[in-house]
């Protein structure tokens, strides 16, 4: 599952994306984990021409205050294939999707006999931004009124690449590619949806780096994080 990322900063994204309206405002990342629930950089179908904030962790409407949030299940990622059935994404994946900006993503590879698993970078070969599919809410906390989107990755089962890499799970994020990104955001119905949510069947590069995964008190947001080990 796709539970770290690395995502660009405002600068980056200027760059790339010159016609886009840039409301996030942080510096580029290096790598972040999802249980940390960050602001990361997406657009949402609401303002298809705007790059803002939103929080990674979906937090459905039934949820009602910052502290019930923190203890909600696991929705770090949606699984593609049931989307429209589990509760937490069901209300909401045929009207409310987006793109989530990132340099790469990290998932983990099993060693035999190896008691910790190994983890890998996966980029695009230009080392571009890209994007993934994600799912939002808006989320209001009623202790304080404050209003934020909240997301989801969609993951699908993996492709070839992903498949040796994370060799136990067998998953991979719901990449869009360029050219399908206003599909995306813009499908309408169950199937137009559905048949957008697959295994991404481009060229991805990827290698071997520090073990992010199972990091516990060191900072992993440094450039060195992503060298080939």
């Amino acid at each position: 599952m796709c539970y770290h990322t690395a995502n660009p900063g405002k600068g980056e994204l200027k760059k790339q994306f010159p016609t886009m309206q840039i409301g996030y405002n942080s510096e580029q990342i290096y790598h972040v984990s999802g249980f940390a629930r960050p602001f990361l950089p997406v657009t949402l179908n609401n303002d298809s021409e705007a790059i803002v904030s939103a929080r990674w962790k979906l937090i459905p409407f039934w949820v009602k205050t910052e502290t019930d949030a923190a203890k909600y299940a696991n929705t770090l990622n949606a699984e593609g294939e049931s989307i429209f059935e589990k509760a937490s994404y069901k209300h909401a994946i045929g009207k409310t999707r987006g793109l989530l900006y990132v340099d790469g993503f990290y998932e983990p590879h099993r060693v035999n006999g190896q008691k910790e698993t190994d983890n890998y970078y996966i980029y695009t070969p230009e080392r571009e931004i890209f994007t993934l599919g994600v799912v939002y809410t808006n989320f209001t906390d009623q202790d304080t009124g404050e209003t934020y989107p909240t997301f989801s990755i969609i993951t699908t089962p993996a492709n070839a690449l992903l498949e040796e890499i994370h060799n136990e799970k067998k998953r991979m994020p719901l990449i869009i590619p360029a050219d399908h990104r206003d599909a995306w955001l813009f499908a309408e119905g169950k199937e137009e949806i559905q048949n957008l949510i697959k295994p991404y069947n481009g060229d991805l590069g990827s290698h071997k780096v520090f073990r992010v995964t199972g990091a516990r008190g060191e900072d992993t947001n440094r450039p060195d994080i992503q060298d080939p080990i």
